[in-house]
């Protein structure tokens, strides 16, 4: 009994602990988030189906047929029971049946790479992530941002993203989703605010001492207060080129939030190509690089200039 009350003040005891935590993932902002919740939910249920019942029987026999309880049946030369070999065997396979089906449905639903659909045309953003901080670009604006992301509410965003550092991951739980920056490769990810807020964003990859401290603010805003963070942006007198990058991807810990009025071109894909294979083909150097008909640049590159287009 003592054993049995002490196991009750445990739990109660983190219940009240765990009662204030925020389990963002289960309270999603965007879409994206949501989906990925109710297939949490949806796999862990079915699981459950299984589990709990053996939990429970597992404490009923050990009760039932206990040494000291005689009017259990005592059945010595019992061997098999088809009823419990179809259960034992049916309710796996039609439980592995259905989370296989709704497997193959999420993860094409859910694939980072596919584009959201949408009315509304995406904000492109291409997401650095150096020694610990992250640098967001806005292609389509000329403007760039670190350690803070802002997007239009009920908008889609395509995040194309990579590191100039070790390997990390980039992670709003609020929004949903996460893909890795590696050095040297892009990787696609969209996701969409669907309520207004301020959600936090992390490196959810250990990659140094300043891990901890790798995280930035993650801005929903309706399209007025948008751009109007746009405005400010551009209002601010640091420009973002090769040198004043050169200065940021230095390593740093809390780095303070900072905007970028005007950004050089083709920045991005100078971080990517730099860790190209020890077998890269030559660059063509400014004089060699050929235009075709379109006056649309051509070089080593086209599948990173299809991503600068």
């Amino acid at each position: 009994m003592k054993r049995i009350i002490g196991y009750g003040l445990t739990y109660l005891a983190t219940s009240v602990v765990l009662a204030g935590c925020n389990l963002i993932v289960f309270n999603p902002k965007g879409q994206v988030a949501k989906d990925e919740r109710d297939l949490i939910i949806l796999a862990t249920g079915l699981m459950l189906l299984v589990v709990i019942p053996v939990i429970v029987m597992t404490f009923l026999f050990a009760w039932r047929y206990r040494a000291t309880n005689k009017k259990a049946r005592y059945s010595p030369r019992w061997a098999s029971s088809h009823k419990i070999e179809a259960v034992v065997w049916g309710v796996p396979f039609l439980i592995i049946c259905v989370l296989g089906w709704v497997t193959w449905e999420t993860t094409h639903a859910l694939d980072p790479y596919r584009p959201l659909d949408s009315d509304v045309p995406p904000v492109n953003v291409q997401v650095v992530a150096t020694d610990w901080k992250w640098l967001f670009i806005y292609p389509d604006l000329g403007i760039a941002s670190v350690n803070e992301l802002a997007l239009p509410v009920n908008t889609p965003v395509s995040f194309t993203v990579t590191s100039d550092a070790a390997m990390t991951s980039f992670f709003i739980p609020a929004l949903g989703g996460q893909i890795y920056a590696m050095a040297g490769m892009q990787t696609k990810l969209h996701l969409i605010a669907n309520e207004a807020g301020q959600y936090r964003g992390i490196a959810a990859n250990y990659n140094g001492h300043g891990f901890s401290d790798m995280h930035f603010s993650t801005l929903a805003l309706n399209g007025a207060d948008y751009d109007a963070w746009v405005n400010k942006v551009r209002n601010t007198p640091q420009k973002l080129d090769q040198n004043s990058y050169a200065e940021l991807a230095k390593p740093s810990v809390a780095h303070p939030i900072t905007y970028y009025s005007k950004v050089q071109e083709r920045l991005f894909l100078n971080i990517v190509d730099k860790y190209e294979g020890m077998n890269k083909a030559p660059r063509p150097t400014g004089s060699q690089v050929q235009r075709n008909s379109d006056d649309k640049r051509v070089d080593q590159q086209p599948s990173l200039l299809a991503e600068e287009r």
